[in-house]
């Protein structure tokens, strides 16, 4: 009872309670489910949200919303296989050029909405529009398919049995929850986050921040974008859309405030694993595409009403 108690009280405990119980539930009444290469490939599934989602809990966090995550996943994927140089054996240039678009993208988007005083919805919105019909013209619908090393053996390969993916996660977990709880500027992003007046009258910077904090959505939409790449083996238009509102789902299903100021990322982990497991067990149920959606949406529901319970209060 006491464990219960204190999951109430703690969002991201809540959440990671619920894939406990999810997936011990499942292994018992699905045959397969709960085998260590199944497991694993959910944990992998849910790397990409989870990467995606990094960058989008420190937005929330200051009381934004990255609507670009998607369009920009999208970029990431579609112009990595053109723009990684032939002289470049290992393929790093090309990542590292990726990786340099995507995090200007979030630049442009923070500077939007730090001088020109856009609200972060609308401006990532108007950004996402953007990109989308660049792509279009670009790559006119047609699929990339990449050939750079370093793309993919970020998406094949198992160090240790370990999906790459899943390395990189833990890497971008313990960088963003140092980030948030051991730096001053994560206490900066929660302070604007929870009373932006008081905390620019106390010398906080709201321009310097913003352009933070979307300069690291786009950074972390870009990586998440390459590693979307490599498992794929080819980019599309559109390969990015499933990963916007997933990356907004898996922050509010791990207990932080969709008004900002009260969060961490430590929920948004199994918020992300949460998602990928709902979405599996509603694979397995043999119903059509739109039933399929109405499912999903009405378990989302449900799970965030529970998760958000203590919160709400």
């Amino acid at each position: 009872m006491n464990i219960i108690r204190s999951a109430f009280r703690n969002p991201p405990l809540l959440t990671f309670l619920l894939v406990a119980l999810v997936w011990i539930v499942a292994s018992g009444s699905l045959r397969g489910f709960g085998a260590y290469g199944h497991l694993r490939y959910l944990l992998e599934l849910a790397a990409v949200i989870g990467i995606a989602g990094a960058g989008q809990t420190l937005v929330i966090l200051m009381g934004g919303i990255d609507l670009s995550v998607g369009a920009v996943i999208t970029v990431t994927a579609i112009l990595l296989p053109l723009i990684s140089p032939a002289w470049d054996p290992s393929g790093l240039a090309g990542i590292a050029a990726a990786l340099t678009i995507a995090t200007a993208i979030g630049l442009m988007n923070g500077a939007g909405a730090a001088y020109l005083r856009v609200p972060p919805i609308i401006m990532t919105l108007a950004m996402a529009t953007f990109l989308q019909g660049l792509l279009v013209i670009v790559a006119g619908g047609s699929a990339v398919t990449v050939s750079n090393p370093a793309v993919i053996l970020l998406g094949q390969a198992r160090p240790l049995g370990i999906p790459s993916g899943i390395i990189v996660w833990l890497v971008v977990s313990i960088v963003v929850l140092l980030l948030v709880h051991r730096m001053p500027i994560g206490a900066r992003f929660l302070a604007l986050g929870a009373n932006p007046l008081a905390a620019r009258l106390s010398g906080v910077s709201v321009t310097r921040n913003t352009l933070i904090v979307h300069t690291l959505s786009g950074f972390f939409a870009g990586l998440a974008g390459i590693l979307v790449l490599g498992m794929n083996r080819q980019g599309y238009v559109g390969i990015g859309d499933p990963y916007l509102l997933t990356s907004i789902a898996a922050v509010v299903l791990g207990g932080t405030s969709i008004l900002g100021g009260r969060g961490t990322y430590a929920g948004t982990i199994p918020g992300a694993i949460l998602l990928v497991t709902t979405t599996a067990l509603i694979t397995v149920v043999n119903a059509s595409p739109g039933w399929r959606s109405i499912m999903f949406g009405t378990l989302i529901l449900a799970l965030l009403l529970v998760s958000g319970r203590e919160a709400r209060r």
